[in-house]
């Protein structure tokens, strides 16, 4: 073969091939090499603190100043215009999409007041403005304790570390309503330090250590769920811990699953209310949804929480955790697209498909357990006893828990949908069980016919049958709004005056 330098002699159009080829592979390494310079730079600016502020700073903004582009996406959780099928991020009065969630939780604050969830971002103002923390205003107090408060700012781990976690849970939910005033936010999962995922509640921390679990051996990929099993998950309030104190436990000593939990309240004969009308021992569950997640195909394959709630994105050449906290049917191609290669129409098929299946068996459990409830308030009328009454109370708080641990965490028709299934079908059986136990008491009571069904088909409707007196509670939650939530931003607006934040002088 000829010498390179010998075939450009005989033919000079190798030679200036070969010089286009070189000064075009040149071109493009120094674009290359720009592109890098320029990402590095842009690194670098962008992760360079521009102040400096204590672990319990609660304002989010003060820490979007180091963080702006994570800063930026948390600001979307305000936005309220994404609904899927049955959710998403808008206002949803359940209780007039759903009377007979109403006659459900007769007797509880949920009966008053059940709007769907907002973003985060409006996690301390839908507090204020629920029926369910009540009008306290002058001598009247809110039904609810401190501890309602804890997983809604992160004003809370700041108070806690100030007084104890049992001070803070003590005494009714007005008289901390200053000291909590900023959304959910940074400090409630990060390190200020290091930006470190760390545990802020110490529930979790304390369920943990009565299984056997240290939760500081957690690899990083189990703390972007364990951060979310903080609050995203079934809690109660005990008073045993620190006497008089609604103490915040996780009841997982026995295992996660449904029936580990119920076994878990009967042995310590707890309830949260006695209900309205049947009298029975209810259980509310709150919103399990890490209990459901560990149940689901993608915890196990290591999928975490934040994988497909707050998916990494690129902007302007960075790679950054979203920070837009939302269901992942309103960013597909970022949350589920990057494992699953369907199109958006089948994927949206998919969920939409299990969702329905399981709301289909929900709702039938809901109606058996509506049915319970105003056939139980029957025979109490006819004179039935506690004695004759006992297993058939067991019986619709059994069912209940189940149709709310369905119910409550939102995403469960989809993180689970084959335990969720099984959940509902087991409550189903129960709740037959009940009312087979019910018809022969009420023909014990001589009452052979079928009990009449009030009509609830409004919410309006359903709130009256079970007592609620509406126009009141309207009233005094107005002039809580009125007179006393603007004394509370006031005085958080004086003692945020005094917080220390450091600004760090740019250099050049």
């Amino acid at each position: 073969m000829k010498p390179l330098s010998e075939l450009i002699r005989l033919k000079p159009v190798i030679g200036w091939v070969l010089f286009l080829a070189t000064a075009v592979i040149v071109f493009f390494l120094g674009l290359l090499a720009s592109s890098i310079i320029e990402r590095r730079t842009e690194a670098v600016y962008a992760y360079t603190p521009q102040v400096g502020y204590s672990q319990f700073e609660p304002r989010n903004e003060i820490w979007g100043k180091n963080f702006p582009k994570e800063y930026q996406s948390y600001l979307k959780t305000s936005d309220t215009t994404f609904r899927s099928k049955y959710h998403g991020s808008v206002t949803i009065d359940m209780l007039e999409v759903d009377p007979g969630l109403v006659i459900l939780w007769a007797g509880y604050g949920f009966s008053k007041d059940y709007k769907q969830s907002r973003g985060h971002y409006y996690s301390v103002k839908d507090v204020w403005n629920t029926l369910r923390t009540g009008g306290p205003a002058g001598e009247r107090k809110s039904p609810m304790p401190n501890t309602c408060w804890t997983c809604k700012s992160p004003d809370v781990p700041r108070l806690m570390n100030e007084i104890g976690a049992a001070k803070f849970y003590i005494g009714t939910w007005e008289t901390k309503g200053h000291e909590i005033i900023n959304p959910i936010g940074c400090a409630d999962c990060h390190d200020a330090e290091t930006m470190n995922l760390q545990i802020t509640r110490p529930a979790l921390r304390e369920a943990f250590e009565r299984i056997g679990k240290d939760i500081d051996m957690a690899s990083h990929q189990e703390m972007r769920s364990l951060i979310c099993a903080q609050c995203h998950t079934e809690y109660y309030f005990n008073e045993n811990v620190v006497k008089g104190v609604p103490y915040l436990m996780f009841p997982w000593d026995n295992g996660f699953k449904a029936e580990d939990m119920e076994e878990y309240y009967d042995a310590m004969d707890f309830s949260d209310w006695t209900h309205a009308l049947s009298k029975a021992p209810m259980l509310k569950a709150q919103h399990p949804g890490y209990e459901i997640y560990l149940t689901g195909t993608h915890a196990s394959r290591g999928v975490s929480c934040a994988d497909c709630h707050m998916p990494y994105i690129s902007e302007g050449g960075q790679k950054f955790t979203s920070h837009h906290i939302v269901s992942p049917l309103e960013n597909i191609s970022n949350s589920c697209q990057v494992c699953h290669r369907q199109e958006t129409e089948r994927l949206l098929r998919d969920v939409y498909e299990r969702q329905d299946k399981i709301i289909e068996n929900r709702d039938e459990l809901e109606k058996l357990l509506v049915h319970a409830h105003v056939e139980s308030k029957k025979a109490w009328e006819l004179g039935a006893t506690e004695n004759q009454m006992k297993n058939i109370l067991i019986d619709i708080r059994h069912a209940q828990w189940r149709w709310d641990y369905a119910a409550a965490s939102h995403g469960a028709s989809f993180h689970s949908p084959v335990e969720v299934g099984r959940v509902i079908s087991t409550g189903i059986t129960i709740a037959q069980e009940a009312r087979i136990k019910l018809t022969r008491l009420l023909a014990d009571l001589g009452f052979n016919k079928e009990v009449p069904y009030p009509d609830i088909s409004t919410k309006a409707k359903a709130q009256a049958f079970v007592g609620l007196d509406m126009k009141k509670l309207n009233f005094e939650k107005q002039e809580f709004l009125e007179e006393v939530l603007p004394t509370w931003l006031e005085m958080a607006n004086e003692r945020e005056k005094n917080y220390e934040v450091e600004t760090y002088l740019k250099k050049d």
